[in-house]
């Protein structure tokens, strides 16, 4: 039986942190474990991810602004660091785990000064600054892809290929089959730019529609997230062009649009990348241009290599171009279906489990090689296995 220890987990600033942070607590949790949360006030206002656990919310300076504003986020980073070394002498965690972002560094450092077990964990392709910061000091790096930029080769003894955990609602999609397309049924697209939508979707998605030949435009079922900002002239414009479309600022029910989606239009974060993997859901992606280290465009290559996805950088994403894809896309339902089966095969359902293990195992070394030992890493030019 595992022993029951006590985890603090380091998140914040966004969702792409928060949500795989919120699985790994539920999978210690289910495994008899305490969690705790030391995060920022903007890790915190995520609604229902930590709403029963423990939560401390810490200072955290992100680097910007010039020689002020680098001397503001280092006191307010050694503030924080001060105040997680306190609540470490209160709690003894057996390890913290950190997942990136500047909020999660008050909490490594103080975990690095107090000589308590670390593990990061990295959503992108690309290594974070906070992770590159920090990662050779972790005990161990988890990463969601097998070829991870910036990752150097001298880490490659501490490095797991885990994936990046998704909530339960997303995880049971697994189990659901690629909603039936019949070559004259409806056609379900769901477009989400993320946790604030994108403008750039709203702008050219409507109009791309309005290009698809009217046997197939008639078809069409919409749901579209988009910024407060734009929403109201998104409906107008679909109301305008006869396209039945339902709009929503946030969506609550995310999972569920994804389970009927036959078709989704997204940017390329880390977290929806790791959703239509899981669930099996072909998709257009737009990757973010202004992304840290051009990221996005490095998550999407996976599945689009695989033939889950299309790629469409943001300087050619038109209404053309959009509308061209999506027939190559959706005219052929076998083609689709072919498309959503190599995104599912991207897909790794384990990765909370295989998270939890690897934090469990940071007080048992010679058990931590085992964690990902048959999936290769990649590091630049060279292979490696974890």
């Amino acid at each position: 039986m595992t022993q029951n220890r006590d985890f603090v987990l380091a998140a914040g600033g966004t969702g792409g942190h928060m949500v795989p942070a919120a699985a790994l607590a539920a999978e210690l949790i289910r495994r008899g474990h305490s969690v705790a949360l030391f995060s920022d006030e903007r890790g915190v206002r995520f609604p229902g991810l930590f709403d029963e656990i423990e939560t401390h919310i810490l200072p955290a300076g992100r680097m910007g602004g010039g020689p002020m504003g680098w001397v503001r986020a280092a006191t307010s980073i050694v503030a924080g660091r001060s105040m997680a070394m306190g609540l470490f002498r209160q709690r003894h965690p057996a390890a913290v785990i950190g997942f990136g972002g500047y909020p999660a560094l008050p909490t490594l450092f103080g975990a690095f000064a107090r000589h308590v077990p670390t593990v990061i964990h990295e959503q992108n392709a690309v290594l974070g600054r906070v992770n590159r910061l920090v990662a050779g000091k972790v005990d161990a790096i988890a990463t969601s892809y097998p070829d991870v930029e910036r990752l150097k080769p001298a880490y490659r003894g501490k490095t797991h290929l885990i994936g990046n955990p998704v909530r339960e609602s997303v995880l049971t999609l697994r189990t659901r089959p690629y909603p039936l397309l019949e070559d004259d049924g409806i056609f379900r697209v769901l477009v989400t730019g993320g946790s604030q939508g994108a403008s750039i979707l709203s702008e050219v998605v409507p109009d791309g529609l309005a290009l698809l030949p009217i046997s197939f435009r008639r078809r069409l079922q919409v749901t579209h997230q988009a910024r407060v900002e734009d929403i109201d002239k998104v409906r107008a414009k679909y109301a305008e062009l006869s396209i039945a479309a339902e709009l929503a600022t946030y969506l609550p029910d995310l999972p569920e649009q994804l389970a009927w989606a036959h078709l989704v239009i997204a940017r390329a974060g880390a977290s929806t990348l790791a959703e239509l993997t899981t669930a099996g859901r072909p998709a257009i992606l737009v990757p973010l241009p202004s992304a840290t280290d051009d990221h996005q465009t490095a998550n999407a290559r996976e599945m689009a290599s695989a033939g889950g996805a299309r790629v469409i950088d943001q300087r050619s994403f038109t209404p053309i171009e959009l509308a061209k894809q999506m027939q190559k896309l959706g005219l052929d339902p076998a083609a689709l279906q072919n498309a959503a089966a190599r995104a599912r095969g991207c897909g790794r359902p384990d990765a909370a489990r295989d998270l939890a293990d690897l934090v469990e195992s940071l007080d048992a070394p010679t058990s931590t090689t085992m964690i990902g030992a048959a999936r290769p890493i990649k590091f630049g030019d060279q292979a490696a296995y974890a």
